[in-house]
């Protein structure tokens, strides 16, 4: 009774010293692992941006623009006739100073009218450079062929192309394209639908099986109800209320929503044209040996000249003297055991020295072995 007596304190202490790590450990348990906001995994369907193009003209060009082609001379008999003037059609103008140019942009979704855009603007003919230039005022349009917003202003080149009389010239960077920062005004909107569609579509970037369930998942616990449910690897349906705000606040409260999202698959990139090999954490080699060598044959020609002996009346001639070599080096033998990780595969293919090259040929070896259970993508 004793002995228990006098080790009662010493418990106490020691569950009074444990209790903040445990109620740590606890809280770190409840964390979800590489957790991540829905909106960094995917976007909401018809919340999207629309790309417009315009074809234009530049001017203001130091005659460096597109000289007499047909369609820029096209384009500025256009543009001048909005003034009531009219060019002859037997008048040629030589617009030295002038571009036909490619204007596009993205219009956002929820764009409203009068709101700015960024535009970069290409040259489409001869042009170049567009240092200097101004974009004379060009309609934007959508995929449906409808004006979304128009462009104007005076262009950032951020090349630079210089020739000389010779024919000589030097560029840095492309000097025939250029940005207007705020160079087009939104004209219309574009109608998303989310607001009137019987659910609300959440589209994954990558398509996951396990993702999409863990996502549908987390919407439910957050609303505590089961109004997501994930129609395929990339689609969670979302039941919601009809109208613009009611949707918006839902859709802003799902956004912000953490997930831990599917471990990526097994993946092996191999990029033959440059010898770039990536190889991601979830790759695993099964039990395998690998030896790795280097043979090297060297030919050498040396060919020599034989003269006759004298008084002989022989003739000089050419002899063929020819020098082969081998060269072998010798790799030992790694031997791979069961799940061996990334970092076992380098410390391996490092030790053996092999090249991006032979990394290659060893990696689609193991592959076909059915050592390596991993996806192998050759671009």
């Amino acid at each position: 009774m004793e002995t228990v007596t006098a080790m009662r304190p010493s418990l106490t202490r020691l569950f009074r010293l444990l209790a903040p790590v445990l109620a740590l450990m606890s809280g770190l348990a409840a964390v979800p692992a590489h957790a991540e906001r829905v909106k960094d995994l995917g976007t909401f369907q018809g919340v999207r941006p629309n790309q417009l193009t315009g074809y234009g003209i530049v001017v203001g060009l130091a005659g460096t623009g597109d000289d007499s082609i047909q369609y820029a001379t096209e384009g500025m008999k256009g543009v001048v006739s909005r003034f009531g003037l009219t060019l002859p059609s037997n008048i040629n103008p030589a617009l030295k100073n002038a571009a036909a140019v490619l204007v596009t942009a993205d219009l956002p979704a929820f764009a409203k009218p009068g709101q700015r855009l960024d535009v970069t603007v290409s040259a489409l003919g001869k042009a170049k450079s567009l240092r200097g230039g101004t974009l004379i005022m060009t309609p934007l349009r959508g995929a449906d062929n409808e004006i979304y917003a128009m462009s104007q202003g005076n262009l950032a080149v951020g090349g630079l192309g210089v020739s000389g009389a010779d024919g000589s010239q030097v560029s840095v960077n492309v000097p025939s394209a250029g940005r207007i920062p705020g160079g087009a005004t939104v004209e219309r909107a574009v109608a998303t639908g989310f607001d009137t569609a019987p659910t609300l579509t959440f589209n994954l970037a990558e398509a996951d099986l396990t993702t999409a369930l863990r996502v549908a998942d987390g919407i439910n616990r957050a609303f505590g109800d089961s109004r997501a449910r994930a129609t395929d690897a990339v689609s969670i349906a979302i039941d919601a209320a009809p109208g613009a705000e009611q949707r918006m606040m839902m859709m802003g409260m799902i956004e912000n929503i953490e997930v831990s999202p599917a471990d990526a698959p097994a993946k092996v990139i191999v990029n033959a044209r440059t010898g770039t090999v990536v190889i991601n954490g979830a790759v695993k080699i099964h039990p395998a040996a690998v030896a790795h060598g280097k043979l090297t044959v060297s030919v050498n020609e040396s060919p020599r000249i034989v003269q006759p002996a004298p008084f002989s009346q022989g003739q000089t001639a050419l002899e063929q003297s020819s020098n082969i070599s081998i060269d072998e080096q010798k790799k030992p033998m790694v031997n791979f055991k069961g799940g061996a990780s990334l970092a076992d595969i380098v410390k391996a293919v490092n030790a053996i020295g092999a090249s991006p090259a032979d990394m290659v040929a060893i990696l689609e070896a193991l592959k076909q072995a059915g050592a390596m259970k991993a996806e192998l993508v050759v671009l």
